[in-house]
């Protein structure tokens, strides 16, 4: 399963890195593989296992923070992995390109 995900705590003014921080600590020590990005994180691993972390890094935002949103997107395509790279991987070949920057 992938999922992406963007937790953030509302009246905290325009940055949010100092309370979104311990969440992408939170993630790294998961042990499923993540990709940060700009707007959120991309997290694969089995379906449990996502969903206990997604409601651990609510939950511990929720503890520093009277309103929480978290935003999820979930593709769900069964027991494949790898998938948190190929999917990039696979419009690189068809533009016979890399896009790494």
């Amino acid at each position: 399963m992938l999922i992406f995900f963007s937790i953030s705590p509302l009246g905290e003014g325009e940055s949010v890195s100092k309370a979104v921080a311990p969440i992408v600590e939170l993630i790294a020590n998961s042990g499923l593989e993540y990709q940060l990005t700009s707007m959120g994180t991309i997290i694969e691993g089995p379906p449990d296992q996502v969903f206990d972390l997604l409601k651990l890094c609510h939950a511990t935002m929720k503890k520093s923070h009277h309103r929480v949103t978290s935003k999820i997107l979930i593709d769900d395509r069964g027991d494949e992995s790898g998938r948190i790279r190929s999917k990039t991987k696979s419009i690189e070949r068809q533009l016979g390109h890399s896009l790494e920057q």
